[in-house]
């Protein structure tokens, strides 16, 4: 019979198998004052629900760290503490930057009022912040709110997030994006709002006027963001929110225009499972390489051998919390390259076999070292990077066909070349030289 502490340990250990996120279930939550989480409760006892383990702390408190002995502590941490100013010393923008290259992810909500060192974080992600105290303003829909409390529409063709999810609540700063291609949009600004210093209409004519000049434009319209997310290339993923009343109670429960339930909850539950790895998250489980008609690898290819390249990929199903054969990628390439890509191919999904993705292609007529690559980025999935070393070499001495047909012509001339010196030497050899015969028959009768 297992005894007491032994079925703890199973307990335990099964828990820790069935991680709800990819990477854990462990949370630090950093509000302004601990009190505040009741502003909150819908959002975190979601998380709570769907087994992540949260700690909270304020800013300046020492304990828990989030780096400690150079290792991170926590899977995730949550920075909902936009109004302060002052921080404890383990809690710096070098730290967070050193969390994300640990693997550990970041959900961060910007300050609207005044400078912290958030505001000095967020252009290391390439977000470009307006000055302080600009919030969002819009005047569009009529509403009997403050003009910088906006309704929001997620946009239904992002993969991050529920399709048809109606519009959130949103009152906060917006931000403009970098160049960064690891930049991931998930809420944009809606057409008609802008960025202003107040949130009376006096503003309104001189962002317009801005608009038309080419200047601070850049503060108008839909291309301003919202809420956006950033993958590193380690994996990691950082969210940034213009506003901490997105994750709000009241907000949650807020009625839109229309008279219906906002999508708040639903929205905000979409982007944590995105930040915390919870959804679209993919792995390259291994790959495999061998010649057509054998099924081990090779330590070296010839030139103009036929090779098959196969790669295992899973995604995470945070439903059952179990890597699973996914078959959905239909765009990715396969290269085969030494310096540069000498074969770029698809890499399509096998038919009848969940999760396996195969091509075959002949190696090209240059020896070297190559390598297989896969580098597959498309924005919110998790970057797929895999490079396989493998030399490719000429035919040994043995390997090479005995004969070309294309030299057929050579072979013949140097043939007939061949039996004609035999003949001629035989003729010349064999041949009956008389008058040297009569010379010596006269030498000899006179002697």
């Amino acid at each position: 019979m297992f005894s007491r502490w032994t079925l703890v340990t199973l307990l335990g250990l099964a828990l820790s198998g069935a991680a709800k996120s990819s990477t854990g279930d462990s949370v630090l939550v950093v509000l302004d004052s601990i009190s505040d989480k009741d502003n909150f409760s819908q959002f975190f006892n979601g998380l709570t629900d769907k087994g992540y383990d949260l700690t909270f702390r304020s800013p300046k408190d020492a304990k828990p760290t989030i780096i400690e002995d150079d290792v991170a502590q926590f899977s995730h941490v949550v920075l909902f503490s936009p109004d302060s100013k002052n921080y404890a010393q383990d809690i710096t923008p070098q730290s967070l930057v050193t969390l994300l290259e640990k693997g550990s992810n970041l959900l961060v909500a910007l300050p609207s009022k005044k400078q912290t060192i958030i505001t000095s974080l967020a252009p290391e992600f390439s977000l470009i912040l307006p000055p302080p105290g600009t919030p969002l303003v819009s005047h569009f829909p009529e509403r009997d709110t403050p003009v910088t409390v906006v309704p929001v529409t997620p946009p239904s063709s992002n993969p991050i997030l529920t399709p048809n999810t109606p519009p959130v609540w949103f009152s906060g700063v917006p931000f403009a994006y970098g160049n960064n291609p690891l930049l991931v949009p998930i809420l944009n600004a809606p057409a008609e709002s802008f960025a202003a210093d107040s949130g009376s209409d006096s503003g309104a004519d001189a962002v317009v006027e801005a608009a038309d000049k080419g200047g601070e434009g850049l503060w108008a319209g839909s291309q301003m963001g919202l809420v956006a997310g950033f993958q590193a290339l380690g994996g990691a993923r950082a969210t940034w929110v213009g506003g901490v009343e997105l994750f709000s109670d009241e907000y949650a429960q807020k009625e839109l225009p229309q008279g219906v339930k906002p999508g708040n909850t639903q929205f905000t539950s979409d982007v944590a499972a995105w930040t915390f790895q919870e959804s679209l998250a993919l792995r390259i489980d291994n790959v495999t390489h061998h010649l057509v008609g054998e099924t081990g690898p090779r330590e070296t290819y010839t030139i103009n051998d036929n090779v098959v390249f196969t790669a295992h990929i899973s995604k995470y199903n945070s439903g059952k919390s179990a890597w699973e054969p996914y078959s959905g990628i239909t765009d990715m390439q396969l290269e085969f390259t030494m310096l540069d890509p000498h074969i770029r191919t698809s890499l399509p999904p096998a038919t009848g076999n969940p999760g396996e993705y195969s091509v075959t292609f002949r190696v090209p007529d240059r020896h070297g070292v190559f390598k297989f690559i896969i580098d597959y980025k498309r924005k919110g999935w998790t970057h797929l990077q895999s490079s396989t070393v493998v030399p490719v070499v000429p035919p040994r001495h043995d390997g090479y066909p005995r004969f070309l047909s294309a030299a057929w012509p050579y072979y013949i001339g140097a043939i007939s070349t061949s039996i004609g010196f035999v003949l001629f030497s035989t003729l010349w050899l064999a041949g009956d030289d008389r008058e040297a015969n009569k010379k010596f028959a006269k030498t000899t009768k006179t002697e």
